[in-house]
């Protein structure tokens, strides 16, 4: 090649041409990265604007009577009607369950697990495998587990692998949710008064509205449900809105799915709820004493404890338990203020995965649809 100042000319342009060709690809592709950007951003905020995780207990009187976490419509007797018809049927005022696929009332064997596993499929496709070690190894060796535990825990639905488990817990494991349900003491108790106190729902009954009697060999236990299996009781709920209030400000309350519920329980004189197991190891079950007479005892895995007034008990319902009153007609009822809790080791990943998986309605059986 023979050097001449027209020859360097004929390259320096050539290569300020090949410098504005480059740009311009350049520009070009960092705006189709731009926009395939946006458009990711735009498919995720939509799928999780509509997903069930989304949804969390509100509190204020707008909320109420629509959609609370993503499960409720305005009237809870519209609940889950489709292929078994209506799921929920009144008595003395009390919404209660007639599906068959009541996880506290049946056990749905072989297919329950196929399902479990199928929905842990979906999550993962939609959101990420990350974090779901033991969610995984449990939905695919729950029936090998749920068999094979001791007779002192045996959950009746789901075990979660690996995670430590004692009968009692200490207050310390939940302590922002203890402090505010004991701070909420007052409120509660007399929240309780209000709707403990009204006539019968109907002649013939013996039980104020909302209420419901629960199967007993002796004496009478009674459960007011703000919330059952994940579902909120809209007509309980308006008539404990300060109660609700409450539930709001917990942190660790299992909104979102069938292991979740709250209620004021109480138990006659007399009363004896006799052994039972949990559905699940990955809730504790707090109670606040509201009133506690004397001779009364919950006894968990073989361990009693007595209840306070104004204090709470943290325990693992998935351990054999029984609780009773054995005081006087003038002692007056044992009265709690229920609430199941996340147990403190469950990771944030692990029950958002549980939350999808459990969300009410999401296991029925879906074979014909």
């Amino acid at each position: 090649m023979e050097w001449s100042l027209e020859n360097v000319r004929e390259m320096v342009a050539g290569g300020m041409q090949s410098v504005r060709e480059c740009e311009v690809c350049a520009l070009a592709i960092a705006m189709c990265v731009l926009l395939l950007f946006m458009w990711y951003c735009y498919r995720v905020g939509r799928e999780h604007g509509s997903s069930p995780l989304r949804g969390r207990y509100l509190t204020g009187s707008g909320r109420i009577g629509g959609v609370v976490g993503g499960f409720m419509s305005s009237d809870c007797r519209g609940r889950g009607k489709g292929k078994h018809g209506s799921m929920l049927g009144e008595q003395n005022g009390f919404a209660f369950c007639q599906s068959s696929e009541c996880f506290r009332c049946t056990s749905a064997g072989e297919s329950l697990n196929q399902r479990l596993y199928h929905s842990l499929q979906e999550y993962a496709k939609r959101y990420t495998w990350s974090g779901m070690g033991r969610v995984h190894k449990g939905v695919r060796d729950q029936g090998r587990y749920l068999n094979s535990r001791p007779t002192i825990q045996r959950p009746e639905v789901f075990f979660l692998p690996d995670l430590s488990s004692a009968p009692f817990f200490s207050r310390e494991v939940q302590r922002h949710d203890v402090e505010l349900l004991e701070q909420s003491f007052p409120t509660l108790l007399a929240e309780f008064e209000s709707i403990y106190h009204q006539p019968p729902a109907r002649s013939g009954s013996s039980l104020p509205p909302g209420w419901k009697a629960n199967n007993t060999p002796r004496g009478q236990w009674w459960t007011y449900y703000l919330v059952n299996q994940g579902t909120p009781l809209v007509l309980n709920v308006r008539r404990c809105p300060r109660a609700w209030r409450v539930l709001g400000q917990l942190r660790t309350f299992i909104a979102n799915n069938i292991f979740g519920n709250a209620c004021f329980s109480v138990l006659t004189p007399g009363a004896l709820i006799t052994e039972h197991y949990g559905p699940t190891n990955v809730r504790l079950r707090c109670h606040l004493g509201l009133r506690v007479p004397p001779s009364c005892e919950l006894v968990v895995g073989g361990e009693p404890q007595c209840w306070s007034e104004g204090s709470c008990l943290l325990f693992d319902d998935s351990f054999l338990h029984r609780a009773f009153h054995d005081g006087s007609a003038e002692d007056g009822p044992r009265v709690v203020f229920m609430v199941d809790l996340w147990h403190p080791n469950v990771a944030a990943a692990e029950r958002q995965a549980l939350d999808y998986i459990f969300t009410p309605g999401r296991l029925e059986d879906r074979e014909g649809k």
